[in-house]
């Protein structure tokens, strides 16, 4: 967009907003206008837009290879002139390579020092290769070795060539042109032929912002949420179908109120889900602030310019108002917002938990990494307490299990220890919240995977959900588990909230498809790469991270699959870390192309149900993965609904399956010490393996016995072990070393006494 016409817009909403800004008079609410700084701000981000000057990476144009026997006259070129001398016809074309002004003819084609290079190594080896050359481009190279032709006259036959291997240059202006993503509004013309206002409801965690949004949303005659999770829209789905018939709608799930399949008027859905052309009375997005998310934010843009409804209720931080704000003012919409303050208070605590031995009932214990959560739940076992586990790669059933197990007064369990998961989707009856570490993994827009101190925002996300409005507990706590960490766990939080200033855009199966018109030598991680590189954005969006969907453009890619469904397999939600989901998905894409259905035996086969309890963690993880393809394969029958027919039967065997992996997570510090048993005795092994090894030969005599069974190396390095882990105190352990020493002791003793009525063979 220009920025003529930005102001433009600006302009005529500028005219909207003054006549409304009177009509703004509930407390607490605002209606927001543009200023003249605001002008100038979005004028800049325009001016500074990405855009078609951007030089562009051509190391993605993979070049085609042209066969040397095609395209040839015959020897009319010879008959007419003579046989060409390829030594001299190779010193022509180093020169012809070698000129300045060639080289820059050839980039005013789109061809940098990179494509230029290629493209002369190709076109030698063609004009050297074959036998016979176009009559004309036989006679020119014939003149100018003889000297009776300039060098300079190769060059339309090199950019021929060069237009052969590098399809892509007919077309540049074209791919452009379908490349260009700065204006997304206007990808969505329902949206835009009617005046939809905005209602922003902003507020930190436990303020009451969504249960707002969603009254707003069961007032209307029709509504659909979104949400970030599966657990939100069934939450959402549930709650209103206590008086408002309301259908489930999310990427491996469809439930129907009505039977017959009639659609309702309300609809909770995952935020990647919704509709953008179904016309709604009100639509509630939640978590606005995931619109900067660097793999799905996309999906929030997309909801926020494209959903058909009168009123868009957002729901989020306080940090993504004056971001939804300006992007409002590029489509000329109303915005209102509504702050809130959070229902009960919660304090940072002076003081470090620092032990385990210190946890109270309605602590959580977060922590980001599963080995952690494995350890920790491990050493509260070790003291006698019980504890709720969850974690994001557990079944959503699992996690409502472990969460009402929690929750439950009159259960004993009364610690969780949790990834940062709970920081939204589950009601928590928390008191007291323990940042076990504050440096999370995380992945940032370029794909690169980093460690790095939690944000403000992931703080009080989390420190959000002790002392919540609905639980037991009114007033909540939050510190950590290091004392090192207390300090900077306040300084964190006593930070702002680092403003949103862009949002994620992602490209359509149909620009591709457009792209692939083009490029139809391409494969698809290839042209979704020449996309990223040549797209336009301006300083309002950015492209999401796709290496997600490369890896599985890439995994498939020998898989014969027609553009569309290899599209559609690609943006299926998998988990790359998980090498049988990875397999699975592989199969599928497989059995798929042969155009054979997936069926409920197939599947059964594939993943050997009927499936056990686990015994130990890595049968745990196993029973994760499995839960999670036939997650990929609900997602894929309602987009291939012929190929995957069976989706109830596995929906059935999955629930059954959640039962188990429930049982699993309910005995999960058993399936640790069956881990860690498993562990130390292929560490054992090897101990006494290497202990024969290494021991000299000893001398026969008094005292051999015992010197054969003193085990103290091997128990030092694991009781050091247990200590560390928290598992043993050096107390115990010193009690434990004075007993052995006494037993040992009293072993001598006795020993000593049977060998004094014995005779010695040798008459010692």
């Amino acid at each position: 967009m220009s920025v003529n016409r930005c102001v433009y817009l600006l302009s005529r909403s500028h005219i909207r907003y003054r006549v409304c800004a009177s009509t703004a008079a509930v407390t607490n609410n605002t209606t927001l206008h543009p200023t003249r700084r605001t002008f100038e701000k979005l004028s800049s981000r325009h001016s500074n837009s990405n855009s078609s000057s951007r030089p562009l990476d051509t190391s993605l144009f993979v070049p085609l290879t042209v066969k040397s026997d095609e395209g040839g006259d015959g020897p009319v070129g010879e008959e007419l002139t003579q046989p060409l001398d390829k030594s001299e016809l190779l010193k022509v074309l180093n020169r012809f390579y070698k000129r300045k002004e060639m080289q820059k003819l050839a980039a005013d084609q789109g061809l940098d020092a990179r494509l230029f290079h290629q493209a002369f190594v190709s076109f030698r080896k063609y004009v050297l290769e074959m036998n016979s050359l176009n009559a004309d481009f036989h006679i020119i190279l014939s003149d100018i070795c003889c000297g009776a032709g300039h060098i300079d006259d190769i060059f339309p036959y090199f950019m021929r060539h060069a237009k052969q291997i590098f399809p892509m240059l007919d077309c540049m202006d074209d791919l452009r042109k379908i490349s260009d993503l700065r204006v997304p509004a206007n990808w969505y013309p329902e949206a835009r032929a009617i005046q939809r206002k905005i209602v922003f409801h902003a507020g930190p965690t436990n303020s009451g912002k969504t249960y707002h949004a969603i009254q707003r949303f069961l007032a209307a005659k029709s509504g659909v949420y979104c949400g970030p999770l599966k657990l939100l829209a069934h939450e959402i789905y549930e709650k209103s179908n206590d008086g408002v018939p309301c259908d489930l709608v999310t990427g491996e799930e469809r439930i129907f109120v009505y039977p017959e399949g009639r659609l309702s008027g309300h609809i909770a859905s995952t935020i990647e889900m919704c509709s953008v052309t179904t016309p709604y009375e009100v639509a509630v997005i939640d978590e606005i602030q995931m619109i900067k998310d660097p793999a799905r934010g996309w999906a929030w843009t997309r909801a926020l310019l494209g959903l058909c409804a009168e009123e868009i209720h957002v729901c989020g931080e306080a940090a993504a108002v004056d971001f939804v704000t300006e992007l409002m003012y590029t489509t000329g919409e109303e915005v209102e917002v509504h702050n809130y303050k959070r229902l009960t208070p919660f304090s940072v605590s002076n003081h470090a938990v620092e032990s385990l031995d210190n946890l109270k009932p309605g602590d959580c214990i977060v922590c980001f990494s599963k080995n952690d959560i494995y350890s920790i739940s491990r050493q509260i076992e070790v003291r006698g307490l019980e504890c709720a586990v969850i974690y994001g790669s557990l079944p959503p059933g699992t996690k409502l299990a472990q969460a009402k197990k929690f929750n439950d007064p009159d259960d004993p369990c009364k610690i969780l220890v949790a990834t940062d998961a709970v920081g939204m989707g589950l009601n928590l009856s928390i008191r007291r919240i323990i940042f076990n570490s504050l440096v999370k993994p995380s992945v940032n827009e370029k794909g690169e995977k980093e460690l790095d101190t939690i944000s403000t925002s992931q703080a009080l996300q989390i420190a959000g959900r002790a002392g919540r409005f609905s639980s037991v507990f009114k007033e909540g706590e939050v510190t950590t588990m290091q004392r090192d960490d207390l300090p900077v766990l306040k300084e964190i939080l006593g930070k702002p909230v680092d403003p949103i200033e862009t949002a994620g855009l992602h490209p359509t199966a149909e620009q591709i498809e457009i792209f692939a018109y083009h490029l139809p030598q391409a494969t698809l991680s290839n042209l979704i790469d020449i996309f990223v590189s040549l797209a336009q954005v301006d300083g309002l969006y950015f492209v999401c991270n796709i290496d997600d969907f490369k890896f599985l453009a890439d995994m498939i890619q020998h898989i014969p699959l027609n553009l569309r469904t290899r599209y559609v397999f690609c943006t299926a939600p998998i988990n790359k870390k998980q090498a049988f989901v990875c397999t699975s998905f592989l199969k599928f894409a497989r059995q798929f192309s042969r155009d054979e259905p997936l069926t409920f035996n197939w599947v059964c086969r594939h993943v050997n149900w009927p499936l056990v309890p686990p015994k130990n963690i890595k049968d745990l993880v196993h029973l994760e993965a499995v839960h999670d393809v036939l997650d990929l394969y609900l997602w894929l029958s309602y987009r291939f609904m012929d190929m995957f027919p069976d989706a109830n039967l596995i929906r059935d065997i999955q629930k059954e399956l959640d039962g188990i992996i429930q049982v699993g997570v309910r005995n999960i510090t058993w399936l640790i010490r069956a881990t860690e048993d498993q562990c130390a005795s292929a560490e054992n092994t090897a101990s006494i393996g290497l202990a024969v090894l290494d021991t000299p030969p000893l001398r026969r005599g008094r005292g051999t016995k015992n010197q054969r069974k003193d085990p103290r190396a091997t128990d030092s390095s694991l009781s050091s072990r247990l200590v560390r882990d928290g598992l043993l105190t050096k107390e115990l352990l010193q009690q434990l070393q004075r007993e052995w020493v006494r037993e040992q002791s009293q072993r001598g003793d006795d020993s000593n006494s049977a060998n004094k009525g014995k005779k010695n063979p040798d008459g010692e």
